[in-house]
């Protein structure tokens, strides 16, 4: 009886934190104090309805590794408009999305100024399912956080799936929290923008 508590305990939780991440279903305003970018807040509508454009910042300069297990930086992608997703196997939403973030790949295959950076915040022990998880979505190529803090190191404060859009000189410019369509019209909008800027 005690068992069958805490398990409804843990599903009424899991659920309240997935609520909490959508909003509740509702449009929730970002926080009075958090500065807005108003040209790219526009195009927070249809999938991309949660994204939220904080005062462009540096990207943190946090380590995690590449298929090969070498270092890499968000740093190391500057010159390119960065769309880096944070998530997980265990992140059904994550799975859900990714391929769309895939097909936004490949919409812009051939670009040297664009890349979709999709970093695993799997554990060492499912790192090998990541691994295949993302060779079945080319043309993403695979990388991992096994210590979980890059997803820390962004507003979305943990939140999965997080994406980050990056610009040329590695600045955060928006943010979103949740599973989002990264093939739609409003994604490729909202990167073609940030690809013409100079």
């Amino acid at each position: 009886m005690a068992t069958a508590a805490a398990i409804a305990v843990i599903g009424v939780g899991a659920a309240l934190l997935y609520v909490n991440q959508k909003g509740g279903g509702k449009e929730s305003a970002p926080p009075a104090a958090e500065a807005l970018d108003p040209q790219l807040a526009a195009f927070a509508r249809g999938s991309l309805s949660a994204l939220r454009t904080p005062a462009s910042q540096a990207a943190p300069d946090y380590v995690f590794k590449d298929a090969e297990g070498g270092d890499v930086r968000l740093g190391d992608f500057a010159g390119k408009v960065a769309v880096v997703n944070l998530w997980a196997t265990w992140c059904a939403p994550c799975r859900i999305e990714m391929p769309t973030l895939a097909a936004l790949a490949d919409h812009y295959k051939g670009r040297e100024d664009f890349v979709v950076v999709a970093v695993s915040m799997d554990a060492e022990k499912t790192a090998d399912e990541a691994r295949a998880f993302i060779a079945g979505h080319p043309p993403l190529s695979f990388y991992i956080d096994p210590k979980f803090q890059l997803a820390f190191a962004f507003p979305g404060k943990g939140a999965m799936p997080q994406t980050v859009l990056l610009d040329r000189r590695g600045r955060v410019r928006a943010v979103l929290t949740g599973e989002a369509d990264w093939a739609g019209a409003e994604a490729r909008a909202l990167v073609d923008h940030l690809l013409a800027e100079q």
